[in-house]
């Protein structure tokens, strides 16, 4: 596949899920029925999939170098993982079926064709490396337990967290996202308990 090919994919997820995410936020906003309780519960998910991209973030060099060290080493998408983890957090907050189905529904139509796209930029970008780590280590979900994982041997030099890389990949913008749409769920709760909206 050429790289222009490659591209255009990759434009079309991208320019969608951000179209489409603002309707799915809005009638996520509206079938939310968030209370105290669920709200912390979403919160407390949703803060795993901040340490989770938090911890990414500080091993990824983006456009400079494949990424093998830290999460890279279980999965190639732990910034998705973590993302997926965020998504959670929200559906449990909303506390209702219909809008937490509404933000799954969202995320594995779109991430999944997102981190494929990105597959093959990598391949693109990295070639025969690309496809060793791929060979190793799966798409999305962790490998904790198996043999696929990167071994120590296979990981770079550069294996430290880095709060340079991740002050420069800008990962503190998920954190006041989150927090940001934490506090709209929790004024769709004020506005249902003050005037039944």
């Amino acid at each position: 596949m050429n790289e222009l090919s490659a591209v255009q994919p990759r434009k079309f997820w991208m320019r969608w899920r951000v179209r489409i995410g603002y309707p799915v936020a809005v009638l996520y906003w509206l079938l939310a029925k968030p209370t105290h309780h669920w709200i912390a519960m979403g919160a407390a998910v949703a803060g795993f999939g901040i340490l989770i991209r938090a911890i990414a973030a500080g091993h990824l060099s983006k456009d400079r170098e494949l990424a093998t060290s830290g999460p890279y080493a279980r999965t190639r998408n732990p910034l998705y993982l973590g993302s997926a983890f965020i998504a959670a957090g929200f559906a449990i907050a909303g506390h209702s079926w219909w809008a937490g189905g509404l933000i799954v529904i969202y995320f594995v139509v779109f991430y999944y064709a997102v981190m494929r796209n990105e597959a093959e930029d990598l391949h693109a970008r990295f070639g025969i490396v690309f496809d060793e780590y791929a060979a190793k280590v799966p798409l999305f979900l962790p490998d904790f337990f198996g043999s696929g994982h990167m071994t120590p041997t296979d990981i770079k030099s550069r294996q430290a967290f880095s709060w340079q890389l991740y002050r420069r990949n800008r990962e503190y913008k998920a954190l006041v996202g989150t927090i940001a749409t934490l506090a709209v769920v929790w004024l769709r709760m004020w506005l249902e308990r003050r005037y039944g909206y």
